[in-house]
């Protein structure tokens, strides 16, 4: 994005792990932490860093596997566990002791939740934007519930969603989404993308595209099966939006209907698009984690005040 200003660039090391970071520390805002999803890395966010530049402090990482940070041949090493330690690093490293409002998109969110359920962390995390990313144990308890109930609606909905979301079992499969992007892939994701969100033209290639597809993958295989068979409890006290977006092929609404259960404090917004309307519509999706924060820095200065 050309307006979006020149980052610190940080190179942070956890373990064998190397964590790439770009941040934006010169604003008086509080402190944005943005997550990306699969197969992305940091600079899906561009757009959304560019609307928000100059009123927040910012950091966007790339997570193990994508971008510029490392990529770990393990399968173990990308357990929802590891992505909270370099979470916790991260912000450390970066942004120290002060609370921050997380932003997170499909593998960012789902990941994120895992930050937000934590009660060690939750101290540490002033609000949670989540877009097109559930919590895989709150996936889990959605499943069995609505299989449960035996309810013809219920049931239906959770076969909408096995049909939104087909590629999670293909890609349990070792070596077909590898293989799929070693033949190619990442020549037509642009295009792809710019068919599956309606975009007037394609977003430029990302020279890390093919190794982010091929190493990403593992997210799925390291996570989703032990979530789904033993949920966890996860409830959280961090203030959640849930930004839906009404054009996702792969997360259906019904999916995050059972937030509330969850969470303390929950406020839900639709958004038009599909799943990465960041790239093309930045505006909208901006504004909202906008009010959001400020509603809350609002809320925090009146009871600061309060007798």
């Amino acid at each position: 994005m050309s307006n979006l200003p020149p980052p610190h660039t940080h190179s942070i090391s956890r373990g064998s792990v190397r964590l790439h970071a770009r941040s934006w520390p010169q604003a008086a805002g509080p402190w944005l932490v943005f997550v990306h999803g699969y197969p992305d890395n940091s600079h899906v966010w561009d757009g959304v860093l560019a609307e928000l530049a100059g009123e927040y402090k910012l950091l966007a990482y790339d997570v193990r596997g994508a971008g510029a940070s490392s990529r770990p041949k393990a399968v173990v090493d990308y357990a929802l566990a590891e992505l909270q330690a370099d979470f916790e690093t991260m912000l450390d490293a970066v942004v120290g002791a002060e609370p921050v409002h997380l932003i997170g998109h499909d593998w960012g969110s789902v990941q994120s939740w895992e930050f937000v359920t934590d009660p060690g962390l939750q101290a540490r995390i002033a609000s949670f934007t989540s877009l097109s990313g559930p919590c895989l144990d709150h996936i889990g308890h959605w499943v069995r519930n609505r299989w449960s109930s035996g309810q013809a609606a219920d049931r239906s909905a959770l076969l909408n969603q096995l049909l939104h979301s087909w590629y999670v079992g293909a890609f349990q499969i070792p070596g077909i989404a590898p293989g799929i992007w070693k033949l190619g892939l990442d020549r037509l994701w642009p295009k792809l993308l710019a068919r599956l969100e309606d975009m007037p033209q394609p977003p430029p290639a990302d020279p890390h595209q093919k190794a982010d597809g091929m190493h990403g993958i593992k997210l799925y295989r390291a996570n989703v099966p032990g979530c789904l068979r033993a949920p966890r409890q996860r409830h959280t006290q961090v203030p959640v939006q849930l930004l839906i977006a009404t054009e996702d092929p792969f997360v259906s609404p019904a999916m995050v209907g059972d937030t509330h259960l969850w969470t303390r404090s929950l406020q839900t917004h639709e958004l038009p698009g599909g799943h990465w309307q960041m790239l093309h519509r930045p505006t909208p999706l901006a504004n909202r984690i906008r009010r959001f924060v400020n509603s809350l820095n609002v809320d925090n200065c009146r009871d600061a005040a309060s007798p």
